[in-house]
């Protein structure tokens, strides 16, 4: 079955904040009642921030955010790419690419040239879909990427 890409809405929220809970903060002090929270408010926002889902169903397995600010004071850019995850058993489907094109395509019709992402270990994700690295730097222990994506021309 194909997965849907709508945005996120509230019958989404707890399952898509248990699939972040799992990936992102593990052992962070995170609760699901925080992640939600953020998630709701995110939904609720002015428009400009986005947050997709993928359903396969009427299940959410996937998700990917657009939002002003990310890991601070890392950088001073905006907007991001964030938060892009596929629940491991719909791994390998395309439903990333999808999630990441949506998001784009979000970006581009709010008239945003360019667009920003860190990634611990997806470059190679990334550049196959037209991100470029700008550079690469440590962040809490890890080495990570901040890549850069405008809009074809």
């Amino acid at each position: 079955m194909q997965p849907t890409i709508e945005p996120m809405q509230e019958r989404d929220v707890v399952a898509i904040a248990q699939l972040r809970l799992a990936t992102f903060f593990e052992e962070t002090g995170r609760t699901l009642e925080d992640d939600a929270a953020g998630l709701r408010e995110l939904i609720a926002g002015d428009g400009f921030e986005a947050a997709f889902v993928a359903r396969i169903g009427d299940v959410p397995v996937a998700t990917c955010l657009l939002v002003r600010h990310e890991l601070e004071p890392a950088h001073d850019l905006t907007p991001w790419l964030a938060g892009l995850v596929v629940d491991s058993s719909h791994r390998g489907r395309g439903i990333a690419t999808a999630l990441v094109r949506a998001t784009e395509a979000h970006a581009a019709a709010l008239g945003v040239e360019t667009r920003y992402l860190y990634t611990w270990d997806a470059r190679d994700f990334y550049a196959a879909l037209g991100w470029n690295t700008v550079e690469i730097f440590g962040q809490d222990n890890e080495t990570m990427a901040l890549m850069a994506r405008r809009p074809r021309l």
